[in-house]
């Protein structure tokens, strides 16, 4: 399914996206909405019906070249179905995660998963801020050369749609050591 929105069965009046327009390459966006909304912004000038809606890099030609190129390789490659093999590894690794002791709750949808750390499993309390457990967590990852993005307590995984399968294999493991070592204290065991 292309859009999260899918797979929750709902279809909204109107639908914005971003960053993977153009791979995450450049700044773009779109507002798509339904037909009923359109028709509601359509009037001649002195109706002001006008949807006043834009950012400052709007309409960039290069961003939109980015995108065309991005979704051009999206359909030609089928992202979409070379997605499925991916998405079920991805998903069956991330189970694993939920046996370390310090982490309190693994949610996933696709190829972006939220891993919560926590100082107890079973009364699921939050790391303190200034502990930033979740940055520890990002520190080991580089020493493997993996970018994590911790969103304080939370590391987010969020791989291109086409990551090859051993760079997400790699992203998965090296993810999982580093959270074992940031929250157990464990030496490093060298590049997986």
């Amino acid at each position: 399914k292309m859009f999260a929105c899918e797979h929750e069965g709902v279809t909204p009046d109107i639908l914005v996206l971003g960053k993977g327009m153009t791979g995450g390459y450049l700044p773009l966006s779109a507002t798509i909405t339904t037909e009923e909304i359109y028709g509601a912004f359509l009037g001649e000038y002195e109706e002001f019906k006008t949807f006043y809606h834009g950012h400052s890099y709007a309409g960039n030609p290069i961003a939109c070249a980015a995108a065309r190129g991005s979704l051009e390789a999206f359909r030609n490659n089928d992202t979409l179905e070379a997605l499925k093999e991916k998405v079920a590894y991805f998903e069956e690794e991330l189970k694993e995660f939920e046996g370390l002791p310090h982490v309190g709750n693994v949610r996933s949808k696709g190829l972006m998963a939220g891993i919560e750390l926590v100082v107890d499993k079973e009364s699921k309390d939050p790391y303190a801020p200034e502990t930033a457990v979740g940055w520890k967590v990002a520190e080991h990852a580089m020493e493997d050369e993996v970018l994590l993005r911790p969103l304080g307590n939370v590391v987010v995984l969020m791989p291109p749609l086409g990551i090859p399968m051993d760079d997400l294999k790699k992203l998965v493991r090296v993810t999982y050591e580093s959270i074992r070592r940031a929250t157990e204290g464990k030496p490093h065991n060298g590049n997986p």
